[in-house]
């Protein structure tokens, strides 16, 4: 047997230190199915939508049944997956009805595109017509399937990592592949040759910014954000925060991840910010400044990253959750610009 160095470079297979699969040519599977579980359940669950007439969110998975795998052959990972989804929605008029439905999604798999995706929502029998049902099937119907979409996502980035060993030269190369001939819209690259594993995605950006005035001071505001408890106040959710460079805080039952990455008192909070249902690893950068105002403070939030397709739902969150939560939460409130 030769030696390490010496193979003869006409040998299909490459060398490895570790002698593990060597240049991934040999069948792997994963499975994925209880993963992919309690990815869907977490997706789904951070659905809302909202217009005039109120708001709708989902607010209980009721049924995840099917199975999902991935398979390595010769450098190629080759996705299975097949879903059957029923959850429950419930919407809230602005007069603080309520009304409850379900969602059901019977065909999600590695055999159809997310445009073709069948997505049922209907009222509870028992429950007077309402708007609302009009509001889940049209803007919330489009979320669900956006949530769905990066599920498919995330299984072919974050749950593949480590699949594609890599070769002799330390480099990898991934290549996806259907488990049939039509292709998935949403299919995201896992990088080329030349690429290092695990180095995220590429998709299209925007940067915009935003600005409020709230009636407090400067350090004031400045410590809603990174004290844990008024986090927890303003945001109505469990929140885990760690207030320094480098601190990481998860927020809304965690549909929100990030890292501080600068923090000037009272004046400059810069921090690594995304959702839960953007691409794996993907973060936009979010600076907020704070100016004195006299008796007030001018807040000006700028955005870098953010996904194309999500630029208004990022918008519509930091006013939502953010502003107008803080506002309400400490009374703070001020003329909106």
């Amino acid at each position: 047997m030769a030696k390490w160095g010496e193979g003869d470079p006409r040998w299909i297979v490459e060398e490895r230190a570790d002698a593990t699969n060597v240049n991934n040519w040999h069948w792997t599977e994963r499975d994925a199915t209880s993963w992919s579980s309690d990815k869907l359940k977490s997706l789904l669950m951070g659905v809302r939508v909202e217009n005039e007439e109120g708001e709708c969110e989902v607010t209980a998975v009721s049924k995840v049944e099917g199975e999902a795998s991935i398979n390595n052959r010769k450098g190629k990972l080759i996705f299975f997956y097949e879903w059957n989804l029923k959850a429950t929605w419930t919407g809230k008029t602005k007069a603080g009805i309520k009304y409850t439905g379900s969602i059901d999604v019977p065909n999600l798999s590695d055999e159809n595109d997310m445009d073709d995706l069948d997505i049922a929502v209907t009222l509870n029998k028992d429950e007077p017509e309402t708007p609302l049902t009009a509001l889940m099937k049209t803007k919330g119907a489009d979320k669900i399937r956006e949530a769905l979409g990066s599920y498919v996502g995330f299984l072919k980035t974050e749950f593949t990592q480590g699949m594609i060993l890599p070769t002799a030269n330390g480099v990898s190369n991934p290549q996806c592949s259907q488990s049939k001939t039509k292709v998935d819209k949403t299919q995201i690259s896992s990088g080329s040759a030349a690429t290092p594993p695990n180095t995220g995605v590429r998709i299209p950006t925007c940067k915009f910014s935003l600005r409020e005035t709230f009636l407090t001071s400067p350090a004031e505001l400045y410590r809603v954000f990174l004290n844990q408890e008024m986090v927890q106040a303003f945001t109505h959710a469990p929140a885990s925060l760690d207030a320094g460079k480098g601190g990481r805080f998860r927020l809304l039952d965690g549909n929100v991840l990030g890292e501080f990455i600068e923090l000037v008192p009272d004046q400059k909070i810069a921090m690594k910010w995304r959702y839960n249902t953007w691409p794996s690893e993907h973060y936009a950068t979010v600076t907020l400044i704070f100016s004195d105002r006299s008796n007030e403070t001018e807040l000006k939030a700028e955005y870098r990253g953010v996904p194309e397709r999500e630029e208004e739902s990022t918008k519509q969150g930091w006013q939502r959750y953010y502003f107008q939560a803080i506002k309400q939460t400490f009374g703070y409130g001020a003329r909106l610009y």
